[in-house]
């Protein structure tokens, strides 16, 4: 959902963090001997559902033969960062950012235009190939906001009191004398930026730059441990997340230029999941725009998501079918087990009788299934994701009165748009709420981009971050919601 739920793999069924949560972030240089190792290097990960991202390796000689490089994640928006060291001996070149886990070892070949490896980062590990370039490719995204920006922008500090939790953002505001309303943006899945930034789009900037121009607020705001927010608890799940939203609220509450109740909330994927727990729990939000978010329990929003993305990838529905049947053995588990150690262990147990009971191919096949799965098991045993799985926004949904707008691309296939769509309907209208807006666009994927099949592979690949209609209904819905309620007031 980073937007976006995918932290799981897909040959499991699990989205994998690598189809789009696969930061490269590096940091600081040094040693070598001397060769024809200086110069740019271009080479792309396939990091799971047709998605590659593109580093530049930019390695330059000092005078006493030592090596030092900097890289880019071309995809990814992030450039010039530093490596902690890059060396070559005997053909083998090494380098590593030991702060984020991440490490690269390859040969380098006769004529020194290719340096054939493995890339590492955590507990992956993925085949990479430089080769040397002359000129390092660059991605063009024409949405971008170019500087000097007709309204003001200034960096602001709060905090999540109950939770200890520092949070740095941005809040944009139109440059007058007036009152405006506000909006809070809220983040998909995974730990981002308050830019949302994937592969190289940077969504929240261009929403926040749109609706800023058409008189509206922006607040966004850094996930814990990211950026300048600090990391808390690594037991937080989404309701923690909702508490940081809360705290944002009563920071817009404190603004001269904010009009305490025209605060808004606009969430993405996970985002639109924590919108309504957040009204749910304060009367101060006056009215949600959910993008993409989750009608479905979070256990069946995965099982959508995988027969949508392996569909997409050419994979028999009766091998999907299969393995989601293998997945319920584990989400039945996490559902009713909270303690992490005794859900470990009961997983590990329920798989092994489960490959036990098959014979011939079908337990060969079983078998390669559970080892890959139980590598995942340090991200399906996490807090996060036991309080995900386990999650039915319905509930929060029927205590929502506030106006809402819920949007979602017909080409979704990380929250399945029909699905969603019509059970966040439903919720809303059990709980009597008389004032919700239901939209579907057609050939929008889960970034609101246009698209040709919706998969995780073209997000990069598109230059567009966000649709216009897109953009133009967003606001023309805020704009026509705070002018009813203020004539009503």
């Amino acid at each position: 959902m980073k937007n976006t739920i995918c932290r799981a793999a897909s040959a499991l069924g699990l989205i994998t963090g690598l189809i789009i949560g696969l930061i490269i972030v590096f940091s600081v240089s040094s040693s070598a001997q001397s060769a024809p190792l200086e110069g740019n290097w271009l080479g792309a990960l396939e990091v799971g559902g047709g998605v590659k991202l593109r580093l530049v390796l930019k390695i330059t000689k000092a005078a006493d033969g030592t090596f030092s490089a900097k890289m880019d994640s071309i995809d990814q928006g992030a450039n010039d960062l530093a490596l902690d060291s890059i060396v070559l001996e005997n053909k083998t070149v090494r380098f590593e950012a030991k702060k984020y886990q991440m490490s690269f070892e390859g040969k380098l070949d006769e004529v020194g235009g290719e340096i054939s490896g493995t890339f590492k980062q955590g507990a992956n590990s993925l085949p990479l190939i430089f080769k040397r370039t002359a000129v390092a490719a660059k991605v063009s995204r024409p949405q971008d906001p170019v500087k000097p920006y007709p309204y003001d922008e200034e960096e602001v500090v709060y905090e999540n009191k109950k939770d200890a939790v520092k949070l740095a953002g941005t809040l944009t505001l139109p440059r007058d004398a007036k009152t405006h309303p506000a909006v809070i943006l809220i983040t998909g899945s995974g730990a981002q930026d308050r830019n949302e930034t994937i592969l190289g789009h940077r969504p929240f900037l261009v929403l926040a730059d749109y609706l800023t121009r058409r008189g509206i607020a922006v607040l966004r705001v850094d996930d814990r441990g990211v950026g300048g927010s600090s990391i808390g608890s690594s037991a937080a799940t989404s309701e923690n997340f909702a508490g940081d939203v809360l705290a944002g609220i009563e920071f817009l509450k404190t603004r001269r230029e904010i009009n305490p109740k025209q605060i808004g909330l606009i969430g993405h994927s996970e985002g639109g999941m924590i919108a309504p727990m957040v009204a749910a729990r304060s009367a101060d939000a006056a009215f949600l725009v959910l993008m993409a978010g989750t009608g479905q329990t979070g256990e069946d929003v995965l099982y959508t998501q995988m027969a949508l993305l392996e569909k997409g990838a050419g994979i028999a529905p009766q091998k999907t079918a299969r393995e989601i049947g293998w997945l319920k053995i584990i989400y039945s588990i996490l559902k009713t087990e909270p303690d992490g150690k005794r859900a470990e262990q009961q997983i590990r147990a329920a798989l092994l009788k489960k490959e036990h009971s098959l014979s011939g191919g079908e337990q060969k096949q079983f078998a390669a299934w559970r080892a890959e799965a139980e590598k995942q098991l340090p991200i399906l045993l996490s807090a996060w994701f036991h309080y995900f799985v386990a999650y039915d926004p319905r509930p929060a949904l029927e205590r929502v009165k506030v106006p809402v707008l819920a949007i979602n691309g017909e080409n979704d296939v990380q929250v399945a748009p029909k699905e969603n769509l019509s059970l966040i309907a439903a919720a809303l209208e059990k709980g009597g709420n008389k004032n919700f807006t239901i939209k579907s666009f057609p050939k929008l994927n889960h970034l609101f981009q246009p698209s040709e099949t919706g998969l995780p592979s073209e997000y990069g690949k598109i230059e567009q971050t966000i649709a216009p209609q897109v953009l133009e209904t967003i606001g023309d819905w805020i704009l026509k919601n705070t002018a009813h309620q203020a004539k009503k007031n």
